[in-house]
């Protein structure tokens, strides 16, 4: 059933998109007509080289040296070559202003505002890049942060970028382990780190983590120290520590000579969660992700230089990489550290009333804790500034949809957007000449050939499918760390379609071209050999105010798949057969019969990645009697341990 309309642009407000003046110079340069996004997607899906040509004009992609061809094949998948010829260095791309225009703000919980020009961006990455190149440091080697989301996070990755090193980044909330896992696998040369984070009002230390970590990191040479939670930390404990300002050159006032690179050369790494044993590292281009995040951020969100735009994240998700090349727009990034209900459920409403932010990140579950808070941030704060609400991290619900139209904003453009740490970006997002629809991504993203196919591989629309991306796009995987002969690279994504990116999430195309996740599809429930998605599950039971949190599993049993739902109750409330047999009503009334849990049990906490994703498949693990390989991909290992001892999981 498709949702309904929400919102639609004004023919005034599509005219001013970047969309529609690209629409514009493919109609021109190729004879088109083009007036609205559907033919303009098929036209980038079907001429691949052509859109992508026009993408690299439309975004003014600064090369030493220009492309001979733009792809050999877009359907070798995986290991079509992209610009080749072309020479280029990102960190020049993301620095091609150096103007007193505001570059970044920002903020976390006890900390005060800050706020950084275009022209002091470039000199702070000319004063970080001068010592690395005076280390030695070249081309493919690997510099990592282990930092909280602020300024010197994103000058240390330009400055790495600058010189051709690849970088990487953990949250300072991950586990020794967790951060072992991912920088032993890839053996950076130099690590920055603050001295500490912010989170919940309190001052949390790193530097004691960091000198544990580095005992199994031999290959660290320089351990650079930003103070954060104290002015003049001491380093005197981290083996080759040293302070920020005692690293950097005293010489601003320079130009950076910027490496020239080939357009695969590579930029990120990139880490799967981990949930099922090493996280696998992605090696991804300098050239893939910068042309294919300007597509996102110019024509999918319609940033501008005069936007200031927030992303709640940290360095250890996707959406950092995302947010960070904004800078390449023009656009106010505003960053923020900390817990997002700290001191209060209003704190990011807040901060977009103080610092006028136009474009407002987040992930569907903060949107529900919001909800949930009985917050109404439009009626709360004067949001007059904010223009589009993205979110992503799991699927937002049409209630989730109707209560930002209510209660945060009606003339607002909502972009639920999904895609991945593998390809830095996104399948499916926003459209800013389009209609919003209760419950729908609005679009696939333009030149990415995205269907849903069946168990048989057969495309189907209107009908629940696996996620498949037909052609090669720039920012998949140039290849995956340590693996040579490219198995673990094929077998993440091409060992169920031969020469087809199975994604692994289940959604359907509708009609009209709106996408609907449904959730992982590893995870995707097969009661009676039928398949379902958790979110129609998730969406049903979390309206319900007695219930804070949940999750839901298959379970094998008796030759067959049982539905398991797990409910973490709000404060003050328990789990009764009345509420069992509401919720198995409300779940059989407004998704299917087959939706109804065999079995619904209250547990104390719902176990979540780093990044906040529902660990759907480690419960379901732990609950056969199967070992959790990586508990240190999770925030909070320790909920797992009631799963594996619930009894009334072993009856009827």
């Amino acid at each position: 059933m498709m949702g309904k309309m929400l919102w639609k642009p004004s023919e005034e407000k599509i005219k001013n998109t970047h969309i529609y003046r690209f629409m514009t110079d493919v109609n021109e340069k190729y004879g088109k007509g083009f007036k609205e996004y559907a033919p303009l997607y098929e036209w980038s899906v079907e001429n691949i080289p052509d859109f992508w040509a026009a993408m690299w004009e439309y975004a003014g992609v600064k090369a030493s040296k220009p492309y001979d061809q733009v792809v050999d094949d877009p359907y070798k998948l995986p290991g079509a070559t992209w610009f080749s010829g072309a020479r280029l260095n990102f960190a020049e791309n993301l620095l091609r202003f150096r103007d007193d225009n505001l570059a970044m703000i920002f903020l976390g919980e006890d900390h005060e505002v800050r706020k950084v020009t275009y022209a002091e961006v470039y000199d702070e990455v000319a004063m970080l890049a001068k010592p690395l190149r005076s280390m030695g440091i070249q081309p493919g080697d690997r510099v990592v942060g282990f930092m909280p989301n602020m300024p010197e996070t994103i000058f240390a990755m330009l400055a790495a970028a600058s010189v051709g090193a690849t970088w990487s980044s953990c949250s300072p909330d991950f586990g020794i382990k967790g951060v072992l896992d991912r920088f032993g696998q890839i053996k950076p040369r130099v690590l920055f780190t603050a001295n500490g984070y912010w989170f919940k009002g309190k001052g949390l230390d790193s530097l004691s983590r960091i000198s544990d970590i580095l005992k199994e990191l031999p290959s660290i040479e320089k351990v650079v120290v930003v103070p954060y939670t104290e002015k003049t930390p001491d380093v005197s404990g981290v083996p080759n520590g040293v302070l920020y300002e005692d690293f950097r050159s005293a010489e601003a006032d320079h130009d950076i000579p910027f490496t020239q690179l080939p357009f695969g050369h590579p930029h990120y790494i990139m880490y799967s969660s981990g949930t099922t044993g090493l996280p696998k590292c992605m090696v991804q281009s300098a050239g893939g992700v910068l042309i294919n995040q300007l597509k996102e951020l110019l024509l999918h969100t319609d940033l501008k230089r005069e936007d200031r735009i927030f992303y709640f994240t940290t360095c250890g998700w996707m959406m950092w990489n995302w947010l960070t090349c904004s800078l390449a727009v023009g656009a106010t990034l505003v960053l923020y550290d900390g817990n997002a209900f700290h001191p209060d459920p209003g704190a990011l409403w807040k901060m977009t009333r103080d610092h006028k932010v136009t474009v407002f990140g987040t992930s569907a579950g903060y949107l529900a804790a919001v909800q949930g808070a009985g917050l109404r941030p439009g009626k709360d704060y004067d949001l007059s500034s904010l223009r589009a609400l993205l979110s992503t991290g799991s699927p937002l619900s049409v209630e989730g949809f109707e209560f930002v139209y209510k209660e945060v904003k009606e003339n607002i453009q909502l972009a639920s957007i999904s895609g991945g740490s593998d390809i830095n970006g996104c399948f499916a997002a926003g459209n800013p000449m389009g209609p919003v629809y209760a419950g729908e991504l609005q679009c696939r993203c333009l030149a990415m050939k995205v269907d849903a196919f069946d168990e048989k591989g057969k495309p189907v629309r209107n009908q629940q499918g696996e996620l498949v991306c037909l052609a090669a796009a720039p920012p998949m995987p140039i290849y995956f760390w340590d693996d040579p002969q490219g198995e673990k690279y094929h077998n993440a994504y091409f060992d169920v379609f031969p020469g087809v990116w199975r994604h692994g999430d289940f959604i359907e195309i509708n009609d009209r071209g709106g996408v609907i996740i449904y959730g992982r599809s590893d995870a995707t429930l097969n009661p009676g050999g039928v398949r379902i998605g958790t979110a129609d599950i998730y969406r049903q039971v979390e309206q319900m105010p007695e219930i804070e949190d949940s999750l839901v599993v298959g379970q094998d049993w008796k030759g067959d798949v049982r539905v398991i739902l797990f409910v973490k109750m709000a404060q003050g409330q328990e789990l009764t057969d009345a509420l069992k047999k509401r919720i198995s009503t409300t779940l059989r009334t407004n998704a299917s019969p087959r939706h109804v849990p065999a079995k619904i049990i209250q547990v104390p906490d719902i176990p979540y990645t780093l990044n906040m994703k529902k660990v759907e498949l480690a419960v379901k693990k732990v609950i056969q009697g199967q070992v959790v390989l990586n508990k240190d991909a999770l925030r909070n290992p320790e909920a797992l341990d009631y799963y594996a001892e619930i009894k009334e999981l072993q009856e009827d």
